[in-house]
């Protein structure tokens, strides 16, 4: 009788463990109902993860076309990283707008701590972040950014790369020289206030590495460090960035130190003066604990880098735009002799030149120069559009999806200036104009930038007509970008013919 109550003792625990397992299988498979399935997405591959699936010289263009497939909330796992692609205009602005907490916080990369490790603007989080960002945006305001004491440095400065334009005569040259070097004196100035020398070798070397490490911020070889940060030493690109930023940082921390040594507190020159004169102010001063060199030193790098690069491109593809384009370019120079004369235009000019504003902002749109925005990581579990985003999932808002959106743009691959204009020939906005992104992350320097574009564009098409070199012919110019944290132009020259 024992023998036989033990075998019926057995099934009855077994019964008891089975139901256990199946109570919480079905609690689990509740509670995921509930908060919502994860998006779809790639099959993994275990350690690599979907890194077959992606070409890394045109990441942008890997996670457009996977997002035609998978819809525009899916998962793709970089290694053991997973990654939730936001794709189409829509869904990037509801994500970022309406969801600014939680995906509103910068994804921790392995290159971003080793460059960064948490200080600066661009690639920090938190308390420091804020307090950097909203020092950064007073400072930008209180040195002109929005007012007519920057557009006078603006055109300040255009009277130099003018000059440096002209002194080719018309032959072939590659401008990007000229408009890096324009671009980083007016950040400069904000910066250390003063401009430098075209060619004092300190900026040259100075803007040199600034646009090397951002191209080497998009190579391939650190995205895969990014994915598999253990492998640190087989990735080159991974090595010869960090030498750059090193080299980078160096030059700027001499720069600090010049205006150290003549700092006044009652004569503010630039960021790094004002950021001194919070250094001094007494240590029990709210947010005082994040005004230290580190911090500084990032900050015044992120402003550089910003300020610098992303400016300088959008208009090296603004001017190969109108060499590719000779019938746009014609309009543009004859609406501004129209309207301005050829005197010098101003920003309250813009309202009058309909079509040349939205010929600026087309460029900005087909440049996609920042085509996987900034990558941010979830603070929170989030259910977004019906699926659950765990805390910690790196975030890609693709901007190339936004800027490309077939169901925003009539013509999204083509370089259409009738995107902003109406019927009537009118500037029109347009929602899904996103290049500088939207939500808490947004581009601080935005006014900044759109002003610099709009000055620029116009006064070198008042002075010059851009043409291909001779014997290219406009089909010749190729529109193929290069890859890196910022789409570039490839390499090429063109002529800039005085139109006098």
């Amino acid at each position: 009788m024992a023998v036989v109550e033990g075998f019926i003792q057995v099934p009855s625990v077994v019964t008891l463990l089975g139901a256990v397992l199946v109570f919480l299988v079905l609690y689990l498979l509740s509670s995921i109902h509930n908060k919502g399935k994860e998006p779809p997405g790639p099959r993994p591959l275990p350690l690599i993860g979907n890194l077959l699936q992606l070409d890394f010289k045109k990441l942008h263009l890997s996670l457009f076309q996977l997002s035609q497939k998978y819809g525009q909330v899916f998962t793709i796992h970089f290694g053991s990283r997973k990654c939730v692609v936001l794709a189409g205009f829509k869904t990037v602005r509801e994500a970022l707008a309406n969801f600014p907490e939680e995906f509103g916080q910068r994804a921790k990369l392995p290159i971003f701590q080793d460059l960064a490790n948490g200080h600066g603007i661009l690639f920090a989080n938190g308390d420091s972040w804020k307090e950097m960002r909203r020092f950064a945006l007073t400072s930008l305001r209180d040195f002109g950014m929005g007012k007519q004491q920057m557009e006078e440095k603006i055109i300040e400065e255009l009277h130099y790369v003018t000059d440096l334009f002209e002194n080719f005569k018309g032959k072939p040259f590659d401008i990007t020289k000229g408009l890096t070097y324009s671009m980083s004196n007016i950040i400069s100035s904000i910066i250390f206030g003063s401009r430098f020398d075209y060619t004092d070798p300190q900026f040259q070397e100075m803007v040199k590495t600034s646009n090397r490490s951002t191209l080497l911020l998009g190579s391939p070889g650190v995205q895969l460090y990014n994915a598999f940060p253990s492998l640190s030493w087989v990735f080159k690109d991974r090595k010869d960035l960090m030498e750059s930023f090193r080299c980078n940082l160096f030059q700027i921390k001499r720069l600090i130190s010049k205006l150290q040594e003549t700092f006044n507190a009652e004569d503010r020159r630039g960021f790094v003066d004002s950021f001194l004169i919070q250094q001094q102010k007494i240590p029990s001063q709210r947010n005082s604990a994040h005004y230290h060199n580190e911090n500084l030193l990032i900050s015044v790098a992120n402003l550089f880098l910003a300020g610098t690069d992303t400016t300088a491109t959008t208009l090296r593809w603004g001017l190969l735009f109108m060499a590719k384009y000779p019938h746009i370019q014609d309009r543009v120079q004859e609406e501004l002799d129209m309207v301005t004369g050829g005197r010098q235009t101003r920003v309250e000019d813009r309202k009058n030149l309909p079509y040349t504003d939205a010929v600026i902002h087309e460029i900005q749109r087909l440049a996609n120069i920042v085509p996987l925005n900034a990558l941010n990581v979830t603070r929170s579990d989030v259910v977004f559009r019906g699926y659950h985003i765990k805390k910690g999932t790196t975030v890609i808002p693709l901007l190339t999806s936004v800027l490309y959106d077939e169901s925003e743009w009539e013509t999204p691959h083509t370089f259409n200036p009738g995107h902003f204009l109406d019927d009537q020939g009118r500037f029109r906005k347009r929602d899904a104009f996103l290049p500088f992104s939207a939500g808490r992350r947004a581009c601080p320097g935005e006014s900044m930038a759109r002003m610099e574009l709009f000055l620029f564009f116009t006064s070198l098409l008042q002075k010059f007509r851009f043409t291909p070199p001779p014997g290219v012919t406009e089909s010749d110019l190729d529109l193929a970008p290069v890859v890196g944290l910022i789409l570039n132009p490839s390499p090429h020259k063109l002529c800039a013919v005085n139109r006098a």
